[in-house]
């Protein structure tokens, strides 16, 4: 899983084998020591619902995709056009989280073919 942030966007992008995780209702974790006191976790879910939420505290975040709208996007995959939600962030602008799946992996290993 690979976490971008830019401004008031969160973009979160996993590879094939995360999102059959994801698939299964397992979820993913990344976590990143940045220094012996300091470390960051992301645990990305697909949950039932249609809303995407954001939780957690400043160390251990907590992302909540609606299952169903992982599950139409597995479905036409390889895509370039990823998820988007809008989530209040409770003061001005709100996060636009983005979510894709990169699969230039097995894009070029079905060319390959």
């Amino acid at each position: 899983m690979k976490l971008q942030i830019e401004g008031q966007k969160l973009r979160v992008r996993i590879g094939e084998e995360e999102l059959a995780t994801l698939l299964t209702g397992q979820p993913v974790v990344l976590h990143t020591r940045f220094t012996h006191t300091m470390s960051l976790s992301c645990t990305v879910r697909a949950v039932a619902g249609a809303a995407a939420r954001f939780s957690g505290q400043p160390d251990a975040w907590s992302i909540d995709l609606p299952e169903a709208s992982v599950r139409e996007h597995a479905a036409v995959l390889p895509t370039r056009d990823g998820l988007s939600f809008e989530l209040e962030s409770g003061d001005g602008k709100p996060l636009t989280l983005l979510f894709d799946v990169d699969v230039r992996d097995s894009v070029r290993h079905r060319r390959a073919k």
